[in-house]
């Protein structure tokens, strides 16, 4: 499943250029398809056919990736020197020993290097993994929350698949949205506001247990879900080089394998000392609340920073030629000789 998944998403931003947020977007549509079937038809197959009869579907599902694999055609990959951006010049010397070379290979396949010297790249990073820890709660105790609180159990079921419907279609349309050349800039915030939004949406499952309440929460979390699903790895590829970018979401996945890994124990060990699910939503909300704010602000201050370099260049020339500025009519040569400072600004489109 990772090998498939890493590679179907890097392929992705090799085949698409203008086109590609809403690639993502329809390349994950199968996710929303799985998510609104699996539940309702896993309880089919286990009464029709049993557990085995069922691994044999599932198996034979998946089985479906290797047909898709095989479309898969490699595309070359053009590096040029303005898209190492962030990332040190590569190195001319091969490195020398076994322990110099397996440290090189490990810093480029699991893209350290990048982690190092890519700022964005850090605060994506460390905001996603953050997130992660309250993303997938309301996946898992939705169900359970709905028929703790009378909901009869099939109609708990629907609520999964609900959100797995309207993904279908939400997420096409959030890919054109965000694909748009006016947002081409400010992607990364709009997933911060894609998290924000899905933040505070659990609080208001928290608030109440009615099933209207919990359909029309469904309906919400859906659009959040829908951005943060379009986004998340063209957020990524806006950030990182394409020729780092394989690497760069190895180490991506596995830093938010670890956070999907602790986050449902962790959950349930809250539910066991509370005995309470609302402390769950109010635990989600809470890293997803707190992730979109420290991503919005931190690119925010980047953007910031960026954008004030140029005129701080800007301001050192000038700063250097200011003593030539203070010369008076006697320090020239004659009465009508003045020293005027002819400032040139030099930008790069």
């Amino acid at each position: 499943m990772c090998f498939s998944f890493q590679s179907s998403i890097t392929v992705l931003g090799l085949y698409f250029t203008r086109w590609r947020v809403l690639a993502n977007a329809l390349a994950s549509a199968g996710v929303s398809l799985g998510i609104m079937l699996w539940p309702l038809l896993s309880r089919y197959l286990l009464e029709d056919l049993g557990w085995r009869g069922s691994f044999l579907i599932f198996g034979g599902v998946l089985l479906h990736c290797c047909v898709c694999g095989a479309i898969l055609r490699p595309v070359p990959a053009r590096v040029t020197p303005d898209t190492r951006d962030g990332l040190p010049p590569p190195s001319k010397r091969p490195a020398r020993g076994c322990p110099a070379a397996c440290g090189q290979a490990i810093q480029r396949h699991l893209a350290f290097d990048v982690l190092q010297h890519n700022v964005g790249y850090r605060v994506y990073t460390l905001g996603v993994v953050w997130m992660i820890m309250g993303f997938p709660l309301p996946h898992v105790f939705l169900v359970p929350y709905a028929i703790w609180h009378g909901v009869d159990e099939h109609r708990a079921a629907l609520l999964i698949s609900i959100i797995g419907f309207s993904n279908i279609f939400l997420r096409p349309v959030a890919g054109l949205v965000a694909g748009r050349r006016d947002f081409a800039s400010h992607r990364k915030y709009l997933f911060s506001l894609a998290a924000l939004l899905n933040g505070l949406t659990n609080l208001a499952c928290a608030a109440s247990a009615d099933f209207r309440v919990l359909v029309a929460y469904c309906l919400v979390y859906s659009v959040s879900m829908s951005g943060i699903g379009a986004l998340l790895f063209q957020v990524l590829m806006d950030i990182v080089p394409m020729d780092r970018f394989s690497s760069a979401l190895g180490l991506f996945t596995v830093l938010e394998s670890i956070s999907i890994l602790i986050s449902p124990p962790l959950a349930g060990l809250l539910l066991d000392t509370t005995s309470n699910f609302s402390y769950v939503f109010y635990m989600s909300s809470f890293f997803l609340i707190s992730a979109a704010l420290f991503m919005g602000g931190s690119f925010w201050a980047l953007g910031k920073m960026e954008r004030q370099g140029p005129q701080a260049e800007v301001q050192g020339a000038v700063t250097e030629a200011a003593p030539e500025q203070g010369l008076t009519m006697e320090d020239t040569d004659g009465p009508k000789k003045r020293l005027r400072v002819e400032i040139v600004y030099v930008t790069s489109v």
